[in-house]
């Protein structure tokens, strides 16, 4: 027994030890990992701010181009294409209604044309 106790109490710092020496290889790998996520995170911003960068040198080329007079003149040109739209709109709900009109003239004379066609080939009733 006591034997069993002697190795038992050497295992315990041996045991302390490798559990230890698993620990720090743990924390290191995470300190790398974490590290390696940091690298990345770093690279990504740098690449969104070069990006965020040549987007707003984009917008401000943009800005440049265009004048008051040249703004102010879309501006006019864009209310009256809309004026023209919504004219072409009621000319073309105007057309389509005399279109409807007509096409029922057209049936109600095929009708009557009809109607005649049938009386005149239609012997006639003695009377």
């Amino acid at each position: 027994m006591a034997d069993a106790a002697a190795a038992s109490g050497l295992r315990q710092p041996a045991d302390l030890t490798a559990q230890g020496t698993e620990q720090e290889a743990t924390w290191r790998q995470r300190a790398l990992n974490a590290e390696d996520a940091l690298k990345a995170a770093h690279a990504e911003i740098l690449q969104q701010r070069t990006r965020l960068g040549e987007l707003l040198g984009q917008v401000r080329d943009l800005q440049a181009e265009w004048t008051e007079g040249s703004i102010q003149r879309i501006t006019t040109e864009n209310t009256t294409l809309k004026q023209r739209v919504r004219q072409l709109t009621t000319d073309n709900r105007i057309l389509d209604e005399q279109l409807k009109a007509a096409r029922s003239n057209m049936r109600f004379q095929d009708r009557r044309l009809a109607s005649l066609e049938a009386q005149l080939t239609s012997p006639p009733s003695p009377g």
